[in-house]
């Protein structure tokens, strides 16, 4: 009877409308019903609908516990009719709020159908049930179908369309966040190659792709170029193919595209490449180059013009800070130098020294700032020397007693021109001068300090001060060889040295003497 009732209809007369074209996947109708002639009477009723040039696609329960198997899987139903009565009395009812309170579904449209009105009067339900319509089967011809299908589907649409602004916006938010953690990120990063990598990792997550699967899969490089007009560029880092391409030369086509982003001062994404611009009011320029990566949204697009502007900040500082330890290691540099040539130690000593303390450092356990901050501040660990008579310093032959009661001043001495600052390599420097000659067992000067009362970075350049000074040839003594110097240290293991220090220095001694090699006196230092 409902078949025939539908066939009749002028919306099956034949009479052809003009629609307009596909524009999107199919509205889905979830049919909840457990009479299949309704299930039939609504599609054919429903056949040649569209709404935004979009057809439907009709779902079919035959229960309630079987709608519910089906919307755990469809997220995105955008009606349901409900039958009242199915495997209980109450068993549409039941699954509508199901949907609302536990599916926690707030955009489907839901509509009753009841063959039954008696079984659940309109007014109670509308009341105390989240639906949206409520019909009668009798009165729902296909007119009224067709008509509060249009009404149904419109809302949906217009709540999903407020629901994806409402969720554009926070992810604009969220993005903005990531943007400012990114930054921050970036700007605690204190060497040019850990901001390179850190530039990397910080863009994946701008654009959603995981750390991981980027530095694994994913081909970059992280190149800086001194002027916009530079044939030349340096590649800091690189992941994928390019880990090793560091001093390289880029391939052409990744080469045209870096220029192009300089010429045209902007990120460009072409293909499956995204080309990262990040300038600096310097001059230099910051160049990612990222391959292999889906195609991004225009909100990741914006994201990243934002950070690229924070790191143009970022990078600025970077260099400012460099230029200021740099400038602050030069210093220290030479003043270790005209202190080690006024003793008549060799010009080459203070670096060597710097060296085998910053690889002990690291191979003791020290993070790479601490061990950066030793190696600058180990060559002052003799600028007391400044203040010590030349009679007692250059004397060629062994000192007397009160000789050596003036030369023992020197670590305080030290200690006095270097404490007090407010700048970290100073006051590691006063502390390495006062403590360098400081022995495990207590017997040193200038306060006799033990153990681990010494501080790790005198206990480390005191090994790393015995071993060069052994090692190497001085006006008063021939070097000594590598074996004769690993036994006498070895001697001392306990007493003058830190034992545990001097077997992580002998095990890895190969990385010391290259170090000593790297760095030659000439015969002119002695």
């Amino acid at each position: 009877m409902l078949i025939e009732m539908a066939k009749k209809s002028p919306l099956f007369s034949g009479r052809k409308k003009s629609e307009p074209e596909h524009t999107g996947p199919a509205w889905k109708i979830l049919v909840v019903d457990d009479e299949p002639d309704v299930h039939t009477v609504t599609k054919l009723a429903l056949s040649r609908f569209k709404l935004d040039g979009r057809p439907l696609s009709f779902i079919n329960a035959y229960s309630g516990e079987q709608a519910k198997d089906i919307l755990n899987n469809e997220a995105d139903v955008a009606v349901a009719f409900i039958d009242v009565v199915m495997e209980s009395d109450h068993a549409g009812l039941e699954l509508v709020k199901w949907i609302r309170e536990e599916l926690q579904n707030r955009t489907m449209r839901l509509i009753l159908r009841t063959g039954q009105p008696g079984q659940a009067p309109e007014e109670d339900v509308i009341v105390n049930y989240d639906i949206n319509d409520y019909k009668a089967k009798a009165e729902l011809d296909s007119r009224k179908l067709v008509t509060s299908v249009y009404s149904s589907l419109r809302s949906y649409r217009d709540i999903m369309e407020i629901e994806t602004a409402r969720q554009a916006q926070v992810r604009h938010r969220k993005g903005l966040e990531r943007v400012l953690e990114a930054t921050s990120g970036l700007f605690e990063l204190r060497t040019m190659h850990k901001f390179a990598d850190g530039l990397l990792t910080q863009v994946a997550n701008l654009m959603n792709l995981d750390t991981e699967t980027l530095l694994l899969s994913c081909d970059a490089i992280d190149a800086i170029s001194g002027n916009v007009g530079s044939e030349e560029i340096e590649i800091l880092a690189g992941t994928g193919q390019f880990a090793a391409h560091h001093n390289k030369r880029l391939p052409q086509h990744i080469f045209k595209l870096l220029k192009q982003a300089l010429t045209e001062e902007k990120c460009l994404y072409i293909d499956n490449c995204f080309v990262g611009y990040f300038p600096t009011k310097s001059g230099c320029i910051n160049l990612l180059y990222m391959e292999g990566i889906d195609k991004i949204n225009d909100l990741d697009k914006q994201l990243i013009d934002i950070f690229a502007i924070n790191v143009g900040v970022a990078f600025e500082n970077l260099l400012l800070n460099q230029e200021v330890e740099d400038t602050q290691s030069e210093l220290i540099l030479r003043l270790g130098d005209v202190v080690e040539s006024r003793s008549k130690e060799a010009a080459n000593h203070v670096k060597r020294m710097a060296a085998y303390c910053y690889d002990l450092a690291l191979l003791a356990g020290l993070n790479e700032h601490q061990a950066d901050l030793l190696k600058r501040a180990a060559p002052m660990h003799d600028i007391g020397k400044i203040a010590i008579p030349d009679a007692v310093l250059l004397k060629p032959g062994k000192l007397v007693e009160d000789e050596w009661s003036v030369m023992r001043q020197h670590p305080r001495i030290g200690y006095q021109i270097l404490a007090n600052s407010e700048r970290p390599i100073l006051n590691a420097a006063a502390t390495i001068a006062l403590q360098h000659h400081e022995k495990y067992d207590g017997s040193g000067y200038p306060d006799g300090l033990r153990a681990n009362d010494i501080h790790i970075f005198a206990r480390i350049v005191a090994i790393a001060d015995v071993f060069d000074a052994l090692a190497h040839a001085r006006c008063y003594k021939e070097a000594w060889p590598l074996e004769a110097v690993l036994e006498e240290m070895q001697r001392l293991s306990g007493s003058h040295f830190d034992p545990e220090l001097l077997e992580i220095f002998i095990a890895n001694i190969d990385r010391f003497v290259t170090i000593k090699e790297c760095w030659k006196d000439s015969a002119a230092d002695y």
